[in-house]
Protein backbone atom coordinates (compact mmCIF):
# COMPACT_ATOMS: atom_id res chain seq x y z
CA UNK A 1 0.00 0.00 0.00
CA UNK A 2 2.79 2.43 0.84
CA UNK A 3 4.63 1.58 -2.37
CA UNK A 4 1.50 2.30 -4.41
CA UNK A 5 1.01 5.63 -2.62
CA UNK A 6 4.61 6.65 -3.27
CA UNK A 7 4.40 5.60 -6.93
CA UNK A 8 1.11 7.41 -7.37
CA UNK A 9 2.49 10.54 -5.75
CA UNK A 10 5.56 10.44 -7.97
CA UNK A 11 3.47 9.95 -11.10
CA UNK A 12 1.17 12.80 -10.12
CA UNK A 13 4.17 15.11 -9.62
CA UNK A 14 5.57 14.01 -13.00
CA UNK A 15 2.29 14.93 -14.70
CA UNK A 16 2.13 18.32 -12.97
CA UNK A 17 5.71 19.13 -14.00
CA UNK A 18 4.98 18.11 -17.59
CA UNK A 19 1.79 20.19 -17.63
CA UNK A 20 3.63 23.28 -16.39
CA UNK A 21 6.29 22.86 -19.06
CA UNK A 22 3.70 22.33 -21.80
CA UNK A 23 1.67 25.38 -20.71
CA UNK A 24 4.89 27.43 -20.68
CA UNK A 25 5.71 26.25 -24.20
CA UNK A 26 2.36 26.29 -26.04
CA UNK A 27 -0.04 28.08 -23.69
CA UNK A 28 -2.94 26.95 -21.53
CA UNK A 29 -5.43 26.70 -24.42
CA UNK A 30 -3.23 24.25 -26.37
CA UNK A 31 -2.08 22.23 -23.35
CA UNK A 32 -4.15 19.16 -24.14
CA UNK A 33 -3.92 15.92 -22.21
CA UNK A 34 -2.36 14.30 -25.28
CA UNK A 35 0.42 16.93 -25.40
CA UNK A 36 1.03 16.59 -21.68
CA UNK A 37 1.06 12.77 -21.86
CA UNK A 38 3.58 12.86 -24.71
CA UNK A 39 5.77 15.36 -22.85
CA UNK A 40 5.64 13.20 -19.69
CA UNK A 41 6.42 10.09 -21.76
CA UNK A 42 3.16 8.42 -20.72
CA UNK A 43 1.66 5.62 -22.78
CA UNK A 44 -1.78 7.27 -22.82
CA UNK A 45 -3.85 10.12 -21.44
CA UNK A 46 -5.59 7.63 -19.17
CA UNK A 47 -2.84 8.01 -16.61
CA UNK A 48 -3.63 11.73 -16.36
CA UNK A 49 -7.35 11.04 -16.02
CA UNK A 50 -6.58 8.51 -13.28
CA UNK A 51 -4.83 11.14 -11.16
CA UNK A 52 -6.88 14.23 -12.07
CA UNK A 53 -10.64 14.73 -12.40
CA UNK A 54 -10.19 16.99 -15.41
CA UNK A 55 -8.20 19.89 -16.79
CA UNK A 56 -9.36 22.27 -14.05
CA UNK A 57 -8.16 19.82 -11.39
CA UNK A 58 -4.79 19.54 -13.11
CA UNK A 59 -4.63 23.31 -13.44
CA UNK A 60 -5.23 23.73 -9.71
CA UNK A 61 -2.35 21.35 -9.00
CA UNK A 62 -0.10 23.26 -11.42
CA UNK A 63 -0.86 26.59 -9.74
CA UNK A 64 -0.21 25.08 -6.30
CA UNK A 65 3.15 23.73 -7.48
CA UNK A 66 4.13 27.04 -9.08
CA UNK A 67 3.21 28.93 -5.91
CA UNK A 68 5.33 26.53 -3.87
CA UNK A 69 8.31 27.03 -6.19
CA UNK A 70 7.81 30.80 -6.18
CA UNK A 71 7.49 30.98 -2.42
CA UNK A 72 10.54 28.80 -1.82
CA UNK A 73 12.61 31.10 -4.03
CA UNK A 74 11.31 34.53 -3.05
CA UNK A 75 10.22 34.27 0.58
CA UNK A 76 13.66 33.66 2.14
CA UNK A 77 14.97 36.75 0.36
CA UNK A 78 12.03 38.83 1.56
CA UNK A 79 12.29 37.48 5.12
CA UNK A 80 16.01 38.30 5.23
CA UNK A 81 15.33 41.97 4.39
CA UNK A 82 15.26 44.34 7.37
CA UNK A 83 12.44 46.87 7.35
CA UNK A 84 9.57 47.94 5.11
CA UNK A 85 11.67 49.55 2.39
CA UNK A 86 14.14 46.68 2.22
CA UNK A 87 11.32 44.13 2.01
CA UNK A 88 9.70 46.07 -0.82
CA UNK A 89 13.01 46.08 -2.65
CA UNK A 90 13.57 42.36 -1.95
CA UNK A 91 10.14 41.46 -3.32
CA UNK A 92 10.69 43.31 -6.58
CA UNK A 93 14.26 42.12 -7.11
CA UNK A 94 13.52 38.49 -6.24
CA UNK A 95 10.48 38.51 -8.54
CA UNK A 96 12.70 39.45 -11.48
CA UNK A 97 15.38 36.95 -10.44
CA UNK A 98 12.68 34.26 -10.36
CA UNK A 99 12.26 34.64 -14.12
CA UNK A 100 15.82 33.46 -14.65
CA UNK A 101 15.70 30.63 -12.10
CA UNK A 102 12.28 29.19 -12.96
CA UNK A 103 11.32 30.46 -16.44
CA UNK A 104 8.81 27.70 -17.23
CA UNK A 105 6.94 28.22 -13.95
CA UNK A 106 6.76 31.98 -14.52
CA UNK A 107 5.60 31.68 -18.13
CA UNK A 108 3.01 29.07 -17.20
CA UNK A 109 1.60 31.13 -14.34
CA UNK A 110 1.38 34.22 -16.56
CA UNK A 111 -0.62 32.27 -19.15
CA UNK A 112 -2.85 30.62 -16.55
CA UNK A 113 -3.72 33.92 -14.88
CA UNK A 114 -4.37 35.52 -18.26
CA UNK A 115 -6.51 32.77 -19.77
CA UNK A 116 -7.88 30.40 -17.17
CA UNK A 117 -11.08 31.00 -15.26
CA UNK A 118 -9.58 29.63 -12.05
CA UNK A 119 -6.82 31.96 -10.97
CA UNK A 120 -4.19 31.76 -8.29
CA UNK A 121 -5.40 32.88 -4.84
CA UNK A 122 -1.86 33.99 -4.03
CA UNK A 123 -1.69 36.13 -7.16
CA UNK A 124 -5.10 37.62 -6.48
CA UNK A 125 -4.22 38.17 -2.82
CA UNK A 126 -1.19 40.33 -3.54
CA UNK A 127 -3.32 43.46 -3.53
CA UNK A 128 -4.25 42.99 0.12
CA UNK A 129 -0.69 42.01 1.07
CA UNK A 130 0.85 45.11 -0.49
CA UNK A 131 -1.83 47.41 0.88
CA UNK A 132 -1.15 46.14 4.39
CA UNK A 133 2.60 46.52 3.86
CA UNK A 134 2.23 50.14 2.76
CA UNK A 135 -0.24 50.99 5.53
CA UNK A 136 1.97 49.55 8.24
CA UNK A 137 4.97 51.35 6.72
CA UNK A 138 3.07 54.63 6.72
CA UNK A 139 2.08 54.09 10.35
CA UNK A 140 5.74 53.45 11.18
CA UNK A 141 6.78 56.68 9.43
CA UNK A 142 8.70 54.86 6.71
CA UNK A 143 6.45 55.48 3.71
CA UNK A 144 5.17 58.92 2.85
CA UNK A 145 1.42 59.67 2.70
CA UNK A 146 -0.24 58.40 -0.48
CA UNK A 147 -3.37 56.57 -1.57
CA UNK A 148 -2.47 52.99 -0.76
CA UNK A 149 -4.87 51.31 -3.20
CA UNK A 150 -3.73 53.41 -6.17
CA UNK A 151 -0.03 52.93 -5.47
CA UNK A 152 -0.49 49.20 -4.90
CA UNK A 153 -2.30 48.75 -8.21
CA UNK A 154 0.40 50.76 -10.00
CA UNK A 155 3.15 48.70 -8.39
CA UNK A 156 1.61 45.30 -9.13
CA UNK A 157 0.63 46.08 -12.73
CA UNK A 158 4.01 47.66 -13.46
CA UNK A 159 5.93 44.78 -11.93
CA UNK A 160 3.80 42.22 -13.78
CA UNK A 161 4.38 44.02 -17.08
CA UNK A 162 8.16 43.90 -16.60
CA UNK A 163 8.03 40.23 -15.54
CA UNK A 164 5.94 39.32 -18.60
CA UNK A 165 8.40 41.09 -20.90
CA UNK A 166 11.36 39.44 -19.21
CA UNK A 167 9.72 36.01 -19.44
CA UNK A 168 9.20 36.53 -23.19
CA UNK A 169 12.70 37.80 -23.94
CA UNK A 170 14.67 35.59 -21.49
CA UNK A 171 17.47 38.03 -20.60
CA UNK A 172 20.66 36.96 -18.83
CA UNK A 173 20.68 36.83 -15.00
CA UNK A 174 22.81 39.97 -14.83
CA UNK A 175 20.24 41.85 -16.92
CA UNK A 176 17.41 40.54 -14.75
CA UNK A 177 19.29 41.75 -11.68
CA UNK A 178 19.72 45.18 -13.27
CA UNK A 179 16.02 45.36 -14.15
CA UNK A 180 15.11 44.34 -10.62
CA UNK A 181 17.32 47.01 -9.05
CA UNK A 182 16.07 49.71 -11.39
CA UNK A 183 12.42 48.87 -10.81
CA UNK A 184 12.95 48.60 -7.05
CA UNK A 185 14.69 52.00 -7.06
CA UNK A 186 11.69 53.47 -8.86
CA UNK A 187 9.20 52.11 -6.33
CA UNK A 188 11.32 53.10 -3.34
CA UNK A 189 11.71 56.66 -4.64
CA UNK A 190 7.94 56.85 -5.20
CA UNK A 191 6.96 55.60 -1.74
CA UNK A 192 9.67 56.02 0.88
CA UNK A 193 10.11 59.14 3.01
CA UNK A 194 13.85 58.49 2.89
CA UNK A 195 14.69 56.69 -0.38
CA UNK A 196 18.34 56.45 0.67
CA UNK A 197 17.45 54.93 4.01
CA UNK A 198 17.96 51.38 2.81
CA UNK A 199 16.49 49.18 5.52
CA UNK A 200 14.31 51.86 7.09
Amino acid sequence: MQARTFTGSGRRAQIVTAAIEVIAEVGYAKASFSRIAKHADLSSTGMISYHFAGKDDLLTACVAEIEQVTGAFMQPRIDAADGHVARLRAYVESNLALVGEHPAAVRALIDIVKNAASQSPAVNGRLAVFEEHFRSGQAAGVFRPFDVRTVTIALITGLDAVVVTAADTAPEPTELARLGRELADLYVRATALDPEGGSA
